[in-house]
């Protein structure tokens, strides 16, 4: 995949992409609902949640900028992400970046990786990239090279 992909090429793809990653508080996507009633309160111009589904489905796809606008505030996204290609990759990595330092296991990873040397940085990335072709190739239903380890003893017998 490459990075244009990662955020789609369409309109519909880009909404979509925002619903996915852009979450509550609790982490829970937003509903067509809650984000319609926002920015029609934004804008002062009707603005449906079947209206939002047909945008983020692409059954609509010729919104008003004033919409775009809306919409662009709601997810704290510059509006140039809905147009700009290049914009809308680097922001769409950004927000992929956000989400994921959500989680408190990728937290802790990165933040033990913080005062790694360059070289050690460079191998903790190539162990995940192995790791994430193995799970990418089937190998999450527990086909591991090692058993699995016991934490919970006091060390070795």
């Amino acid at each position: 995949m490459d990075d244009s992909d990662a955020v789609g090429s369409t309109l519909a793809d880009r909404v979509d992409a925002l619903f996915r990653i852009v979450r509550r508080p609790d982490r829970e996507q937003f509903s067509h609902e809650e984000v319609a009633r926002v920015c029609r309160e934004t804008t002062g111009e009707s603005f449906s949640a079947t209206y939002l589904w047909q945008l983020r489905t692409g059954r609509r796809d010729n919104p008003t900028k004033r919409h775009l606008e809306a919409l662009a505030r709601f997810f704290e996204v510059p509006v140039a992400y809905f147009f700009d290609d290049d914009q809308g990759v680097a922001i769409a990595r950004e927000l992929e970046l956000l989400a994921a330092l959500r989680d408190a296991r990728v937290r802790g990873v990165a933040f033990r990786a913080v005062n790694l040397s360059p070289a050690g940085a460079n191998t903790i990335r190539d162990m995940i990239d192995v790791l994430a072709r193995h799970e990418r190739a089937g190998g999450r239903q527990g086909h591991h090279s090692e058993p699995p380890r016991d934490d919970a003893g006091g060390g070795e017998s």
